[in-house]
């Protein structure tokens, strides 16, 4: 199983004919048994293909040439655009929406959170390369040509949750080359408003009968990991998680930003060491290393499950492969 996409999800790529979405469409159609991209969306650009992918001006028409409702739509379009294409998308119908545009305008990224809200659809980003199961599906830049996502990613026990897009991969291949396959990994984006939180994907990775742990990469700024780790405490939730926290240097360095827009830290609440405490008081285990996720997660899952013999696999593949 997974979460968010499988092997029947279809989807358009809008802004397709932009050289990075040429890209990431190839790499999307040669990955796994091959995605279904049924369409792409750029205005002026109808009759015209990519990779074999048929072009047209309005999200309408592709859905009409589809003959079906389509389930997704990747976004790459310019920041100027990308509210118009976020709200043609959802109001054809479309409910996962994979923004990866960047250098979005908050009022903007504010708005299509609301609509999809609004219309029971879900944003993934912005500023994500989007989601992959691994040997079955990629909605996304996520992993990168398929022969790298392909050496990255392997099937398995493990959720992966990360506000950076090149960390969800190095995470990932921490886990598979100590015998820990994913589920399903999902770059959220970096931004400081973004569709989709940590706490808001635990229930469908909780109802997931594959996925035994979840792993996250984390940063300063923001208040996600509060809600995670409210989330988790409230629930009573049978997945227990490693966390990694970046940037931990900014708490001695007062008014920092690096990396991801999101990375503000406004108060003491979101600083590296209080978002560490308040994870650990919901069980949290935060990593120290990225090398040492594996047996972390490993040892937590036997635990968790007084180890049972799914369980001790696991931990044994965690242990024996380091």
């Amino acid at each position: 199983m997974s979460i968010l996409i499988d092997a029947d999800t279809t989807f358009i790529v809008q802004g397709i004919t932009g050289r990075e979405a040429v890209n990431l469409t190839r790499e999307c159609l040669d990955y796994g048994a091959g995605a279904k991209v049924v369409g792409g969306v750029t205005p002026g650009r109808l009759g015209r293909e990519v990779h074999g992918v048929p072009v047209f001006d309005t999200v309408a028409q592709a859905i009409a040439d589809h003959g079906a409702p389509i389930d997704g739509s990747v976004v790459t379009v310019p920041p100027a655009f990308t509210k118009d294409a976020v709200f043609e998308a959802i109001e054809n119908g479309i409910r996962l929406v994979v923004i990866v545009t960047e250098r979005i305008p908050r009022r903007d990224v504010a708005q299509m959170v609301e609509l999809a809200s609004l219309r029971g659809a879900r944003i993934i980003g912005p500023n994500c390369l989007g989601i992959i199961v691994p040997d079955v599906v990629k909605m996304g830049g996520i992993g990168g040509p398929a022969r790298n996502a392909a050496q990255a990613y392997m099937p398995g026990p493990i959720g992966v949750i990360s506000r950076s897009g090149g960390m969800t991969t190095e995470m990932s291949s921490t886990l598979s080359a100590a015998g820990l396959g994913q589920s399903t990994a999902v770059s959220i984006g970096g931004d400081a408003i973004i569709g989709c939180t940590y706490a808001e994907l635990m229930p469908l990775f909780e109802a997931d009968e594959q996925t035994q742990g979840i792993v996250i990469y984390s940063e300063p700024g923001g208040r996600m990991e509060a809600q995670l780790a409210r989330w988790v405490t409230d629930n009573d939730s049978r997945l227990p998680i490693v966390a990694f926290m970046a940037g931990r240097f900014m708490d001695e360095m007062p008014g920092m930003s690096f990396g991801h827009a999101g990375t503000i830290v406004e108060g003491r609440e979101d600083t590296a060491a209080e978002k560490i405490a308040r994870l650990g008081a919901a069980g949290i285990a935060v990593a120290e290393r990225i090398e040492d996720i594996p047996e972390m997660i490993g040892a937590k899952i036997a635990e968790r499950s007084h180890a049972a013999p799914a369980a001790r696999a696991v931990a044994d593949a965690a242990g024996t492969r380091r």
